[in-house]
């Protein structure tokens, strides 16, 4: 059964056990967080804190001027000559990002798992569920700053956006759409599109503009001007706190963080795009599973399952061998994408896996040494950071919020929804 798009966005509608729902006034704050926190569900008292969709309102953004105008600790984003930046084309790709009718039963957009207010990734579930809910092995990674990637997906298989867009589309656990004459024909039997492509490039709806479009769009997530940006790069030495800058400290000595997730004299894109073994996917491909799962059988209520009757009734987790995947070299598996670390604060759950919800839990990681194997990176040792450092370095982490999400979330908020014509 497919999901709703309420449900999948966060913003499940108010619980109509205790009655006729009421209906919450519509509210202007931007939330940085899903809208129901998944807990307490056990106590009778309990009401949620989620807006229905009717009250999913925002304010349309510059977007334009975001990917065009310099921020500060970023770069200007590099532009293909076949795609120059256009006002109509971000428009167009913003408009093709929320709309549902694009997956093949209309139930699914762009944004239903890099959901906007949840840093334009999904920080509900540990990996993505798509079509008629069916499982993905990664988690959905954010699409802010994304233009600055080299490679694209976690196993970089992609060299560019406009090319990008065509996995999930067409992949049969995502949008499942059986060809691209499929979606082309769904935007133009779709009255809202008329005239769009033409006004926007000239010509009517195509695979490559479909593409153009939808890359448009991301390249103007930039967010930039983060608090370490106006301390670092700004030189406003109140910025930060004693706390963060003792976190930066360790980031950049004793915890070797920017060895990957670089940071350079004019701008810090913190990340090298290139890819690392770390450890994680060997552990979860070679190293034996625990024999039970924790299943939450009612809100508020885990139990441990075995394993074996688990896997009875439904399809074992797919092993993830990353970059080796794309380049069938043995010396890639288990290679994984460098993320970049701006909004970090915002995207959780982390590494490709979501197997991590708390910053914390992925500096302990690193900090024992990550997993060793044959393969593991020689960057990756211990690092025997104590516990007030890794606090600190958490700290630091979180002050690599770009100044201008809740914008950006708004600008999303203000789109209306593609769900029928």
């Amino acid at each position: 059964m497919a999901l709703s798009a309420s449900l999948i966005l966060g913003l499940e509608l108010a619980p109509t056990w205790a009655g006729e729902q009421t209906k919450k006034e519509p509210n202007t704050e931007i939330r940085l967080a899903p809208g129901d926190d998944k807990t307490s569900y056990e106590n009778t008292d309990y009401e949620t804190n989620s807006l229905s969709l009717e009250y999913r309102t925002g304010k349309a953004a510059g977007l334009y001027e975001i990917a065009t105008s310099p921020q500060l600790g970023l770069p200007l984003v590099s532009i293909s000559t076949n795609n120059r930046v256009d006002r109509a084309k971000i428009q167009l790709g913003r408009k093709l990002f929320f709309d549902r009718r694009l997956s093949r039963n209309k139930t699914m957009s762009c944004a239903m798992c890099h959901i906007p207010e949840q840093g334009f990734s999904n920080n509900e579930l540990q990996r993505a569920i798509g079509f008629e809910g069916r499982n993905l092995k990664r988690n959905a990674p954010t699409i802010l700053n994304v233009a600055y990637y080299q490679g694209l997906f976690a196993d970089a298989r992609e060299s560019n956006l406009e090319q990008q867009v065509w996995s999930p589309l067409l992949a049969p656990n995502e949008m499942n759409n059986p060809s691209i004459g499929y979606v082309i024909d769904t935007i133009v039997s779709s009255s809202d599109y008329s005239g769009l492509f033409e006004n926007a490039f000239g010509t009517p709806v195509s695979m490559q503009n479909i593409g153009d479009a939808l890359a448009q769009y991301q390249r103007s997530l930039i967010s930039g001007n983060s608090r370490f940006d106006q301390w670092f790069y700004g030189k406003e030495e109140s910025a930060l706190n004693t706390q963060e800058i003792e976190g930066f400290n360790l980031f950049v000595g004793k915890a070797k963080c920017a060895a990957c997730h670089q940071i350079g004299r004019d701008y810090a894109l913190f990340t090298d795009n290139k890819l690392h073994n770390t450890g994680i996917g060997y552990e979860n491909s070679m190293l034996k599973p625990s024999q039970y799962v924790s299943v939450q059988i009612a809100p508020g209520v885990v139990t441990q399952v075995a394993r074996s009757r688990v896997d009875s009734v439904g399809i074992p987790p797919e092993n993830d061998l990353g970059r080796y995947e794309i380049s069938l070299d043995p010396k890639d598996r288990w290679k994984f994408r460098t993320s970049s670390l701006r909004n970090i604060a915002l995207t959780a759950p982390y590494m490709h896996n979501g197997q991590f919800s708390e910053l914390e839990e992925v500096i302990e990681f690193y900090n024992r040494g990550g997993v060793a194997h044959e393969l593991l990176s020689p960057l990756i040792t211990p690092l025997i950071l104590s516990k007030d450092e890794v606090k600190a370095l958490s700290a630091f982490l979180r002050s690599l919020t770009g100044n201008n999400v809740e914008m950006l979330v708004s600008d999303a908020f203000a789109v209306t929804i593609g769900d029928s014509d």
